[in-house]
């Protein structure tokens, strides 16, 4: 008799995202008519920046020679890429990331869902609330985590973000071995100084504790004085992860690419306390499982960081941004406490009330989808997430909405 996983029966019903899609589906189902605006899922609206689309083709008509046809790549990423990201998102800013310590991927997603497997079963993990549902969900189905109750899981440490603490979490209380932290943070928009991030630094080497740390929506930052990575910080190499994505930052979210940093002193221990290197796992993991990001596709991001490149990029991240302000604006005029939106491309309102009645609520009155707080955690209850990725025609129009729909 072949027996399942059973710690995928603790978890919830459906992912967070899908319970929203089948809600608004049976909206648009109901009442044809009625225009839907979707700034709920944190998926960009705006075509692929033009250098990135010329790179793109440029590869593909590459394939289709004999010369410049290509098979499988390496899966760690070609070194043109590789190369390019580590000179310009770190040696740029400082941070001493070589190219062999990154890992082209195809998501930030996969990425930070995959990086557990490498740790034991028993590690105790600390995740902050509200949170991305992926951190929490991979680590209960690997088992990590005991039943699911009264909002929470039991084995888990959170660490909550809120409005007392301005959404960046306290160290925690208690040991733990693996720490997720998310800035610009996913969900709330929230961002991490210097000092913050240093006390993080330090509890991690202090602690052999080991942080992930997930910056994918670091290219929003327009603050000079916040860090971009954590490895701007002095002693990250050692006891941190990080994950970037060009889903956000450059429009990839339906080409898929992205990237994990491994540096080579980042440690773990084995059973006895002795150090073991990560990146040789990652590395075998990565061999393992995974077959590389197609070559047209790395290309296209190589593309990024040419001068036209980043410039379409800026400007594409400046439009999301600006979207952000007429959101949060238009949030204060109704008086609505909010976070988020000047450094990161989310918008999180307190809605004092039920998170999922204020979501039905935006939809069945104005026909705009927001993301319910409540379904990024137990802090999240009483919040809604507004994301900037749409057109600023269609923003404006879903907050003309929702001014009329809460008036």
């Amino acid at each position: 008799m072949l027996k399942i996983n059973e710690h995928y029966l603790k978890l919830q019903a459906s992912y967070l995202f899908s319970d929203i899609a089948k809600r608004v589906a049976a909206f648009q189902a109901a009442n044809p008519e009625r225009e839907v605006i979707k700034l709920g899922i944190g998926d960009v609206t705006n075509p692929l920046p033009q250098a990135c689309i010329q790179a793109f083709h440029k590869a593909v008509d590459e394939m289709a020679t004999t010369s410049g046809f290509r098979g499988y790549g390496p899966e760690q990423g070609y070194d043109f890429l590789r190369e390019a990201i580590a000179k310009n998102d770190f040696q740029a800013r400082g941070a001493d990331i070589q190219a062999d310590e990154v890992f082209v991927s195809d998501g930030a997603k996969c990425d930070t869902g995959n990086i557990q497997e490498l740790f034991a079963t028993d590690a105790k993990i600390a995740i902050p609330d509200p949170v991305y549902p992926v951190y929490l969900d991979t680590n209960v189905m690997a088992g990590r985590t005991g039943a699911f109750k009264d909002g929470r899981y039991e084995g888990i440490v959170y660490l909550e973000s809120t409005k007392a603490n301005n959404f960046v979490p306290e160290l925690p209380k208690e040991p733990v071995d693996l720490i997720y932290l998310c800035f610009p943070n996913n969900p709330t928009g929230s961002t991490i100084t210097r000092e913050q991030l240093k006390l993080w630094v330090d509890y991690a080497q202090s602690t052999r504790a080991l942080i992930l740390f997930d910056a994918a929506y670091e290219a929003f930052i327009r603050d000079p004085k916040l860090p971009h990575s954590i490895f701007e910080i002095e002693g990250a190499r050692e006891v941190a992860i990080e994950f970037r994505s060009y889903s956000k930052s450059a429009g990839f979210t339906g080409t898929r690419c992205a990237y994990t940093v491994v540096p080579r002193e980042c440690m773990a221990f084995d059973a006895s306390g002795n150090k073991q290197a990560i990146h040789p796992l990652w590395n075998r993991r990565h061999c393992t499982k995974f077959n590389g990001v197609s070559y047209p596709v790395q290309r296209a991001a190589e593309a990024v960081y040419s001068e036209a490149g980043k410039a379409q990029c800026t400007a594409l991240i400046d439009g999301y941004l600006n979207n952000a302000k007429i959101i949060g604006k238009a949030m204060a005029e109704l008086g609505y406490g909010y976070v988020g939106g000047d450094n990161a491309p989310y918008v999180w309102i307190e809605g004092d009330q039920d998170s999922w009645a204020f979501f039905d609520l935006l939809l069945n009155k104005a026909g705009v989808v927001c993301t319910p707080g409540a379904g990024f955690g137990k802090c999240g209850q009483g919040y809604i997430r507004l994301s900037a990725f749409n057109s600023e025609a269609n923003v404006v129009k879903a907050m003309e909405r929702i001014k009329e729909a809460l008036k």
